[in-house]
C-alpha cells in the first residue's frame, strides 16, 4: 500500500514537473550539525548572490534571478528563512535546531549553456536526521528493536548513563498485566538516557527512535509512551506489559516513521547529509564508531542509484548524496583536506554502496556561515596557524570560560594526516571528553557565534559553491 501511494504521488509530481521542472533537495543531518544555518546560508546565496567561484551557473552570470515561492504543500510548516536570517544578524545567535520537517520553494531563472531562458523549481525539504534512523525500524519486529537497543546501552560508552533504565528493564515484568503508570516511567528513563548520550561529553548519533528527542505535538501520546524491554526472542503474551509495549512500538512505526517515508523521504531527488565530525572527535573514540555506524545506516535508508524512466516515473531513486563535515572554520584552513579525509573514512562502506547502484556521493568539509578568520599568532617563540572569532557563553580554553562578547584568537590543533589513526578497534586511537582525565583530551574544538554584518551584504562561507555545484550545478547547465 506504501510503494503504491509512492507510485502514484511521484507520477503526479512528473507530471507537473513537465510544465515546471522540480528538483526536490533534502538536507538533514544529526543533531547539531546546521541543517538549519546551511538551508539559511543556501537560500541566501541564490536569492541575493555572493563570492560562489566554483558554482558555475553563478560564477559566469547564468543565473538571472533567484525568487522565493509560495509553500508548495498546505499542510507542511514553510522554513522561516526570513526569521533565521533575522536571528543570525540582528541577534548573532545560530537558529535553533531542526525538530520537524519544513519546506521551501524556490524558482531560479537561468540561462543555459546554449543560452536559451529556463525555470527550475528547487524545493528545500528540510527535517531531522534522527528520523531517518527510524526508517529501519520498518524492518524489525519490537524483540528486534528491544535486543539491538539492549545491546548498544550496556556497551561501555553507554552503560553508566543507561543505568537507570536497565534496572528498570530487569525489574519490569514482561508478562506481568499491562501497567500504564510503569510503560510511562519505564519510557521516560529510556527518554532521558537518550537524551544523555546526545550530550557534548558522549555525543552518540545512534539514537532510535529519533522522535523521543523530538516528540512535537506526539508528546505524552501512548505511540512515544513505550521503551524497549528484555522479551528474548518471543512475542509477550497478549494483556501483558510486553504486548503493551509492542503495542505501542506498532503504533509508532504507523503513525510517525511510515508517514514520514511515503510523505516526504521517499520523494526526495538528491540530498545533502550534514555531519558534525568535530563534536564526534571531541568526545573521544566511541562517539567517532557511533557515528559510522549511524551514516551507514543513514545511507542504508536511502534508496540511490541512477534512474531508469520506470522509476522516475512511479519511485525515483536518488542519484547524488553529499556528505558535508561542518564547521570547518573551526579549524585553519591547513586541516580542511584532513577533516574531508574523516569523513570519507567514516563513510567509505555507505560510498562504496551507493557506487555499485550507480549514484554519485561525495563529500566535503564546509562552513555554511563562517564565524571566524585566520590568523598567525605567536607561542612561545614560535608561530603557530590560529583562528580569530567569539566563542560562544559558557565554552571553555584551559582555564578560561568564555561570555560569549570576547574575540579570540585560539590554536585548533591539528588532525592527523592518516585519518585511519583515529579508528583503532581498541579504542585507544585519540583520547576524548568521554574517558579523558582532568579535561585532558586530545581534540577540543570551541563553538563560535555567528560573525557580525549577516545581512547586510554576501555570507562568508567556506565551501558552500562546491556543495551548489554537486547538488544543483547539472540542473542549470
Amino acid at each position: 500500500m506504501d510503494e503504491a501511494r509512492i507510485a502514484f504521488r511521484t507520477l503526479a509530481d512528473r507530471v507537473e514537473g513537465i510544465a515546471h521542472p522540480t528538483l526536490r533537495l533534502g538536507v538533514t543531518g544529526l543533531s547539531r550539525a546546521g541543517k538549519t544555518i546551511f538551508t539559511t546560508a543556501l537560500i541566501h546565496a541564490l536569492t541575493r548572490g555572493g563570492r560562489l567561484p566554483v558554482f558555475e551557473a553563478a560564477q559566469s552570470g547564468r543565473i538571472a534571478r533567484a525568487e522565493l515561492q509560495p509553500q508548495p504543500d498546505d499542510a507542511v510548516p514553510r522554513f522561516a528563512y526570513e526569521d533565521h536570517l533575522k536571528t543570525l544578524g540582528e541577534a548573532r545567535q545560530w537558529p535553533a535546531s531542526t525538530t520537524r520537517v519544513s519546506e521551501l520553494r524556490l524558482s531560479i531563472r537561468y540561462a543555459t549553456a546554449r543560452g536559451s531562458l529556463r525555470t527550475l523549481t528547487l524545493d528545500l525539504v528540510d527535517y531531522p536526521g534522527e528520523w531517518l534512523l527510524d526508517l529501519p525500524l520498518l524492518d524489525m519486529s519490537y524483540a528486534d528493536f528491544s535486543r539491538q537497543s539492549l545491546t548498544l546501552a550496556r556497551a561501555p560508552a553507554r552503560a553508566d548513563v543507561a543505568a537507570a533504565w536497565l534496572a528498570a528493564v530487569t525489574a519490569a515484568p514482561v508478562d506481568g498485566p499491562q501497567d500504564e503508570t510503569r510503560a510511562r516511567e519505564i519510557a521516560a528513563l529510556f527518554t532521558q538516557y537518550l537524551s544523555a548520550c546526545r550530550s557534548e561529553k558522549l555525543a552518540m548519533s545512534l539514537l532510535p527512535p529519533g522522535r523521543f528527542l523530538m516528540p512535537g505535538d506526539l508528546e505524552g501520546s501512548p505511540a512515544l509512551t513505550f521503551a524497549p524491554l528484555d522479551v528474548g526472542d518471543k512475542s509477550p503474551k497478549a494483556g501483558s506489559l510486553g504486548a503493551m509495549m509492542e503495542r505501542r512500538f506498532e503504533a509508532y512505526k504507523n503513525a510517525v516513521v511510515r508517514p514520514f517515508f511515503r510523505t516526504h523521504f521517499a520523494r526526495l531527488d538528491r540530498q545533502i547529509v550534514l555531519v558534525d565530525t568535530l563534536a564526534a572527535l571531541n568526545a573521544g573514540p566511541a562517539a567517532l564508531a557511533d557515528l559510522e555506524r549511524a551514516l551507514d545506516g543513514i545511507l542504508a535508508a536511502f534508496r540511490t542509484g541512477r534512474n531508469s524512466l520506470v522509476s522516475t516515473l512511479f519511485r525515483p531513486r536518488i542519484e547524488k548524496v553529499l556528505f558535508a563535515a561542518t564547521k570547518a572554520d573551526h579549524l585553519h584552513r591547513s586541516s580542511h583536506d584532513r577533516l574531508e579525509a574523516i569523513l570519507a573514512r567514516l563513510v567509505e562502506r555507505a560510498r562504496a554502496r551507493a557506487h555499485d547502484h550507480g549514484a554519485a556521493l561525495d563529500v566535503v568539509a564546509l562552513a555554511a556561515i563562517r564565524a571566524t578568520q585566520e590568523a598567525r599568532v605567536r607561542r612561545d617563540g614560535h608561530e603557530l596557524d590560529a583562528i580569530v572569532g567569539t566563542p560562544e557563553a559558557g565554552q571553555e580554553a584551559g582555564c578560561h570560560r568564555f561570555d560569549g562578547t570576547e574575540e579570540m584568537a585560539v590554536f585548533p590543533g591539528d588532525l592527523p594526516a592518516d585519518p585511519d589513526a583515529l579508528f583503532d578497534p581498541s579504542g585507544a586511537g585519540f583520547r576524548g571528553l568521554a574517558t579523558a582525565v582532568d579535561g585532558d583530551a586530545d581534540f577540543r574544538f570551541l563553538r563560535f557565534r555567528p560573525p557580525a554584518g549577516i545581512g547586510d551584504g554576501p555570507i562568508p562561507h567556506i565551501r558552500l559553491d562546491r556543495a551548489l555545484q554537486f547538488l544543483l550545478g547539472d540542473r542549470l547547465a
